[in-house]
């Protein structure tokens, strides 16, 4: 393979998408005006619950469903518009990774991933030496000749990305693509996925509901609920600022932010507070400070760090106790050092 040279940009113009109904049931609204611009070259994040809409989302990007409503733009041509050889044409610049892996089963790896070429007319002899290529680059050089049922779930989803792979697309959509793997697995598919994004600059849209994939490999993503984008932005902003209670539950599975409730009947008058801290504020001797110097008593509850697209966001929950004056200085001295400091419900 070699890096391509074509953008691979996508534009979401009021995007709506309406499954009809039948006699006895109404339509069902999957997307309602939706508008993303997802620059060339990047890895975009598309995160929702079962039913969101964000499968339906990525399935215009390749023309596999149709909007009833606005455009969708790959560089510049309105997917919708096209049909027949030049629909097939745009397909082919499109590849789709899918959660189950979609492989035949009685085919070795190596035809799997050559079959897109076959279709296309290609020589048996060139689509293999080509789907060998691939299959050598995501890893499994050497299981060319299993089949699927001999491969684990991680190899079988190489398999699945080769073949997403072997046409040389602009764009790759992934649906889902680490929801039916184990935690390492996961890690492995998307250092795989950042890999393809950096060095042949393929641009990813990757759907799911885990925010840790979201954390661990997309720039910006949009979070959807009922078919509507609610919530988009950098990753790191909308992990530090979360606006919407649906994006707060979401980065609440990768940075937990609520107490027992067990701990929570104990604390007694104390004042209850989360702290976030962003980079260098995570190493700075906060509370020994507000101890040592405003005399206050802290008890940290709650304190982890993780990281986020090259930056260490750590957090704590305390609480602290003593005169209301100095509970008062304390909360000022803290507030002017982290990135946000908020009252936690006792």
């Amino acid at each position: 393979m070699v890096p391509l040279t074509s953008d691979g940009h996508v534009v979401f113009e009021g995007v709506s998408k309406t499954f009809p109904g039948t006699r006895r049931a109404t339509g069902t609204v999957a997307l309602r005006d939706v508008s993303l611009d997802i620059a060339p070259g990047t890895i975009y994040g598309v995160i929702g619950y079962s039913g969101a809409g964000k499968s339906t989302l990525i399935r215009t990007v390749n023309g596999l469903e149709q909007p009833t409503a606005g455009r969708v733009l790959v560089d510049g041509t309105d997917v919708a518009s096209l049909s027949g050889r030049a629909l097939r044409d745009a397909q082919k610049r499109t590849g789709m990774i899918f959660q189950q892996f979609n492989l035949l089963e009685t085919v070795r790896a190596r035809d799997n991933v050559a079959l897109p070429l076959r279709l296309d007319g290609v020589g048996a002899r060139e689509a293999r030496a080509r789907a060998d290529e691939v299959l050598e680059f995501v890893g499994l050089g050497g299981r060319a000749d299993s089949h699927p049922g001999e491969l684990s779930g991680g190899q079988k989803q190489r398999v699945g990305i080769a073949r997403a792979l072997v046409r040389q697309p602009r764009i790759l959509l992934a649906d889902e693509a680490t929801s039916a793997l184990d935690p390492t697995t996961t890690g492995q598919i998307i250092e795989l996925l950042r890999r393809i994004n950096s060095e042949y600059g393929t641009t990813v849209l990757v759907v799911t509901h885990e925010m840790d994939v979201i954390r661990d490999l997309a720039g910006r993503v949009a979070v959807m609920e009922g078919g509507a984008v609610v919530e988009e932005g950098a990753v790191l902003d909308v992990f530090v600022h979360p606006q919407q209670p649906i994006t707060r539950d979401f980065v609440t599975t990768v940075v937990p932010q609520h107490l027992p409730d067990r701990v929570r009947t104990d604390l007694g008058g104390a004042a209850l507070w989360r702290l976030l801290l962003l980079d260098d504020q995570v190493v700075q001797p906060l509370v020994s400070t507000v101890v040592t110097e405003l005399g206050v008593s802290v008890n940290m509850l709650h304190a982890d760090m993780t990281e986020i697209q090259e930056h260490t966001v750590g957090q704590m929950i305390v609480a602290v106790d003593g005169p209301a004056d100095r509970v008062a200085a304390a909360r000022a001295y803290l507030a002017e050092r982290v990135v946000s400091l908020e009252e936690v419900d006792a």
